[in-house]
């Protein structure tokens, strides 16, 4: 099964329970990302401000919408929106004359998202289906793309990346967050952690996560870590799948964390075609 076909399938069940009895998502539905990844995210104000389900629904390893300025008028896109709890946080902020994007390619989580957006009575905002590898929005469409805990999920993180630069306007900010990997660790035990840590394996280590944003053309790229994953917090899940935790304790305590990832879209071109891939239809 491909990595597509296995996302959607975990997070469409997801989707179904929290609409279905209203519990907590990831708990109950087979995922591996629960506490610590996923607790005290938000704020009591910003949970006050949404649909409860909306707050149940939320799978993600950060709070991107506390740590990018958001300016009335702007229009925002996030990066595989699930629920909707970033989307409906960035449309208050940016206000009526803003505009707030969800895409996300779980047609639950996007019936989820759509009926959250609808009790919390916010009109700002749109959801998409589609997939981040493949924007389904024009070039230079908004200013700020977010995304939590999902571009680390994706096969193509190039193609993602890129796909963000596109549709950012000149001087567009990219904001998200998303598991990172301190240094290198055994392969076999990479995998272990980040099916806990990510759900399924694919964060990348933090150079690489900055070199692919230079590729694709930003600039002022910020690694900032938010939450430190110790061996503890998952010794439980990795006992359960066979792994001797206090053994490879040694190799990955502290390795594997959240992290706030910000660039900047040029307001000039800066690459040539060796550097950037230039604009471009969305859908090819």
């Amino acid at each position: 099964m491909d990595i597509h076909s296995v996302v959607r399938e975990k997070y469409g069940e997801a989707a179904r329970r929290v609409s279905q009895s209203g519990r907590v998502a990831c708990c109950d539905s087979g995922l591996s990302c629960c506490d610590p990844i996923t607790r005290d995210l938000y704020s009591g104000e910003e949970k006050g401000m949404i649909p409860e389900k909306a707050v149940r629904a939320s799978l993600g390893c950060g709070n991107p919408t506390a740590l990018i300025e958001l300016k009335e008028g702007e229009t925002v896109l996030d990066l595989g929106s699930g629920g909707g709890i970033d989307v409906l946080l960035s449309a208050r902020r940016v206000g009526p004359t803003g505009k707030a994007y969800g895409l996300d390619m779980t047609d639950e989580m996007l019936a989820l998202a759509r009926a959250n957006q609808e009790q919390a009575g916010v009109t700002n905002v749109e959801f998409l289906k589609g997939e981040i590898e493949n924007i389904p929005l024009p070039d230079s469409s908004v200013d700020v793309v977010i995304s939590n805990c999902v571009i680390n999920l994706s096969a193509d993180k190039d193609r993602v990346l890129r796909e963000a630069f596109r549709v950012l306007r000149p001087g567009g900010r990219f904001a998200v967050s998303d598991v990172v990997v301190s240094d290198e660790v055994p392969e076999a035990v990479r995998k272990s952690m980040l099916l806990w840590v990510g759900c399924v394996a694919g964060a990348l280590e933090e150079s690489d996560y900055r070199a692919k944003l230079l590729r694709a053309c930003f600039t002022d790229v910020d690694i900032e870590t938010t939450r430190v994953y110790k061996i503890d917090d998952a010794r439980q899940f990795l006992t359960e799948s066979g792994v001797d935790v206090d053994e490879i304790a040694p190799l990955v305590d502290g390795k594997f964390a959240s992290a706030f990832i910000r660039a900047t879209k040029p307001k000039e071109s800066c690459c040539g075609r060796d550097c950037c891939a230039g604009p471009r239809t969305a859908g090819r």
